[in-house]
């Protein structure tokens, strides 16, 4: 394994406060390293220093000879004057439109980041920071690179933008080291986990799903960490346990271990409950619309709409960027008025819209004066909490709340823009992209709190995790003029935009030109002699298969008396794997040979 980039006993600092405290780690090819950790953490910083935009304070970062390498950071400055063309074509030495064109590569990225869209010769000057963001992207993934760095690739980009991405990643050949607080996308795509916490970096194999495992299991183990975010890591592991397959099926540590430690944990929400509390508190009429026709400057959003909110029901609202999401918020909200139609409000609502922008607060005024002119105690489910406590759920520790609002970086702002909401203990919540700038323990700490939340609930969101995870039904704009229900979620919104055509995911320039099918052979049964082999190889594979559960039964057990050696843990657990692997190879055998023998 060829090393790319290391990191010695490097120290860095910014005033007083130490980021990275004699950190040494490495990155070698192929690796797919996703980092996490609190707001100010250091986590860019670490992306900075490892990439060489900033120099260490102390210690040695060594990188290979000849590394290719692009660095796309929150902080990346893109040329004055130049063009989309500019930055992300002319490197590739493309001279002629048809050139770009039929390159698969190029073409593919371009479209999947809805490049293409903003005009290959649109200055970048005039385009928002979104729109600039997805280009310098688009500029790094079409170079052939040994690594590229990323700072949150996804913070600008719609669920299908997020998909578009995970699976281009998954198909390079360099090593990725990504900071993202998506935690779909940091389990689909990374096999390794850095967590930036108190100046050191801690080293997990696997994405998001092992990382919370290892956390909570290192909390059981050695019961170092404080009682209340054990709980958080336990809770949030018996979600990952009770969810989707795609979120089970990569068992790296010890499952046994893993169902012991979540035995006790209820449900993340008793939904009956939290419904017949909702009806109480705000009554049948919550949010309608009715007949309703809702513009947006470019087309139609809704024609002859009628949508009806009850009490207790908590939406997931997707559609791609410029679907029009934000501006049925409004609509929901009161703030925009439609064309045609009328919108409703039960007489109990007390209505609370986190939008996108930042609300303008006092610049002298501390943090918790910020959340205490609101109110200081707030009732949240069966949850009492004070102004201050609540602020410390969103990441401002006791010392913090006493920083002025002006001295508050924009996600500090946003985090605390939505505490002042909370505080207002509102019954129907209208969240425009709650995830911006939250990191992943702060994402806990909301989505535990909507837990036991009894409200009514509508979340625009591209981070898909948190929609499973916090809503029981999806609601999608497709651009026909109305509202779509998708009684299978997320998953189902993906394959309709594929079964239509619009999805812009999968790199359809690469694929081949699909051919006529030519007529089937007329069918024949399996000879007798066909018929005997089959039956004898399953019986082969059914003998090699109960041959491989026992050594996993074994490796099971043996992972388990070696919970505090973790040397032995990685190479126990690196056999595992390899068995969990032959094993499905088998069972799929196994079925096609039983077709056969049938």
């Amino acid at each position: 394994m060829v090393n790319l980039v290391n990191l010695e006993s490097v120290s860095k600092s910014y005033g007083v406060r130490p980021l990275l405290d004699a950190v040494s780690l490495g990155v070698s090819q192929g690796d797919r390293i996703g980092v996490v950790g609190l707001n100010g953490g250091g986590k860019t910083t670490l992306l900075e220093v490892l990439a060489g935009i900033e120099p260490p304070d102390e210690g040695r970062v060594s990188r290979s000879r000849d590394l290719r390498m692009a660095v796309v950071t929150q902080r990346s400055e893109l040329p004055a004057g130049a063009t989309v063309r500019s930055l992300v074509l002319d490197p590739l030495g493309f001279a002629a439109e048809h050139e770009w064109a039929a390159d698969p590569k190029a073409r593919n990225v371009l479209d999947g980041l809805g490049v293409t869209a903003l005009g290959l010769d649109s200055p970048l000057d005039e385009m928002s920071g979104g729109e600039r963001r997805r280009v310098a992207l688009a500029a790094a993934l079409v170079q052939e690179l040994d690594l590229i760095v990323l700072d949150e690739p996804t913070n600008h980009l719609d669920v299908e933008g997020v998909r578009w991405l995970a699976e281009h990643l998954l198909t390079r050949r360099g090593a990725l080291v990504v900071v993202t607080h998506d935690r779909w996308f940091l389990d689909t795509v990374c096999t390794t986990t850095w967590e930036v916490v108190g100046g050191k970096v801690e080293q997990y194999e696997g994405g998001y799903a092992d990382w919370i495992f290892a956390r909570a299991e290192r909390a059981r183990v050695a019961d170092t960490l404080e009682e209340k975010r054990k709980n958080l890591a336990r809770k949030e592991l018996a979600w990952l346990r009770r969810g989707a397959p795609a979120r089970t099926a990569k068992p790296r540590y010890r499952i046994e271990a893993a169902e012991s430690l979540i035995a006790d944990v209820p449900p993340p929400r008793d939904t009956v409950e939290l419904v017949s509390f909702a009806r109480r508190r705000l009554g049948k009429t919550v949010l309608e619309i009715e007949n309703v026709d809702l513009s947006i400057p470019d087309r139609a959003l809704l024609t002859d709409v009628t949508w009806r909110i009850g009490p207790g029901d908590r939406i997931g609202l997707v559609g791609v960027n410029g679907s029009g999401k934000t501006t049925l918020l409004r609509l929901l909200a009161g703030e925009r008025e439609p064309e045609a139609g009328k919108r409703i409000q039960g007489q109990t609502v007390r209505l609370a819209h986190l939008s996108q922008e930042l609300t303008d607060l006092p610049p002298t005024q501390r943090v918790l004066e910020a959340v205490e002119e609101v109110a200081r105690r707030v009732t949240l489910g069966k949850r009492e909490l004070s102004a201050s406590q609540l602020a410390e759920l969103f990441g401002f520790p006791a010392q913090r709340q006493w920083t002025p609002v002006g001295d508050l970086s924009g996600g500090e702002r946003r985090r605390l823009q939505l505490a002042r909401l909370l505080m207002a203990e509102p019954n129907v919540l209208l969240l425009d992209e709650p995830t911006n700038d939250l990191d992943i323990d702060t994402l806990q700490q909301l989505e535990d709190l909507l837990d036991s939340w009894p409200g009514t609930l509508v979340v625009v969101s591209h981070d898909r995790y948190l929609v499973e995870r916090v809503c029981d039904q999806v609601v999608a704009l497709f651009g026909d003029g109305k509202i779509t229900h998708l009684i299978g979620g997320i998953d189902e919104y993906l394959r309709r935009r594929e079964e239509s055509g619009q999805l812009g995911l999968i790199a359809r320039a690469t694929l081949p030109a699909a051919e006529p099918l030519a007529p089937a052979p007329a069918a024949t049964g399996p000879s007798a002699a066909d018929t005997r082999a089959a039956r004898k190889e399953l019986a082969r594979l059914e003998r090699q298969f109960e041959k491989l559960a026992k050594r996993e039964a074994e490796l099971h057990a043996a992972l388990a008396e070696a919970a505090t050696d973790s040397t032995r843990l990685l190479k126990l657990d690196a056999e595992l794997r390899t068995v969990l692997a032959e094993k499905s190879d088998v069972e799929e055998q196994w079925l096609l040979a039983a077709d056969a023998a049938e």
